[in-house]
């Protein structure tokens, strides 16, 4: 049995997600015997952790604060294990565009994209450039806010006249925003877990997520009881589509992604306290967009 902190809530947009799967983790950690801890995220949250000296945090928390490597290195000083990737890791991968730079460097496929920022709007004039930029990339575009999850701020703008408001939405999340080249595909994710002691990394199932009635996997269609339905490979002879040769490389792609953007553990911890190495949070990898 291990004395377990689960961080859920915090005040990021995806607060409510996050009480809810904490929530789930609480139980699931109750029911293997451990003894839990929850804590609500905010400003007594070092307090708290100093008093209740968890062996491990599991980090339930979502969005700003919560996967962008900062309550990470609070806890790497703290001195607390946690789940979940390493401080750079989870930097790198809470941005859309140095995600995308790193996939690319690594050789792995990802739509082309161009990326505006506030001050390219408000000082460079960047606007007078819509039009190249919407050649370069052709319609439609999708575009969203650099940071945040959740498909929180995503547009489908099918036309130069749906790019203003869609551009608008998306800079409502963030001062960076990403035009995209759109890709027809399905929605697949990989879960990857590291080995212990730095041995490969581990490709879990492919699971398919296919909304209904949604135009895509957005932020309803992922909290909205109903919305989703799940399929894996695993499933059996009823869930054929997800069995097709094109789905099966996506796994050891996934772990090259995982690689890429420095989300596993190498042999020798890149953090770690206490002489125990953190361990990892499954990654995913929607090879459906690459």
């Amino acid at each position: 049995m291990s004395r377990v902190a689960v961080l859920k809530g915090g005040r990021s947009l995806e607060r409510q997600v996050s009480l809810a799967s904490g929530g789930r983790v609480e139980d699931a950690l109750e029911r293997l015997g451990h003894e839990v801890t929850a804590i609500d995220v905010g400003t007594d949250l070092v307090v708290r952790l100093r008093e209740t000296a968890p062996e491990v945090a599991f980090v339930a928390l979502h969005g700003r604060g919560g996967e962008d490597g900062t309550i990470q290195e609070l806890l790497e000083v703290l001195e607390i294990p946690y789940t979940g990737s390493p401080v750079h890791a989870c930097m790198r991968c809470s941005d859309k565009v140095l995600t995308k730079h790193a996939l690319r460097d690594g050789g792995l496929p990802t739509p082309d994209w161009v990326t505006l920022g506030e001050v390219a709007f408000s000082e460079l004039g960047a606007a007078d450039a819509l039009a190249s930029i919407q050649a370069r990339l052709a319609f439609p575009l999708v575009i969203k806010p650099a940071s945040q999850g959740s498909s929180l701020g995503v547009t489908f703008a099918r036309s130069a006249a749906e790019v203003p408001a869609a551009l608008i939405a998306a800079s409502s999340y963030g001062r960076t925003v990403v035009l995209e080249r759109y890709v027809s595909g399905r929605e697949l994710a990989v879960s990857v877990l590291s080995g212990a002691g730095g041995a490969p990394a581990d490709a879990l199932p492919i699971v398919e997520a296919v909304p209904r009635g949604r135009e895509f996997y957005d932020f309803a269609a992922r909290y909205e009881i109903g919305r989703i339905e799940f399929t894996s490979r695993t499933a059996g002879p009823s869930s054929p589509r997800i069995m097709s040769t094109r789905a099966k490389p996506r796994q050891p792609r996934s772990s090259q992604a995982a690689r890429a953007i420095s989300c596993t553990r190498s042999a020798t911890p890149r953090s770690s306290c206490g002489g125990q190495t953190n361990s990892v949070r499954p990654i995913s990898y929607r090879a459906a967009k690459s």
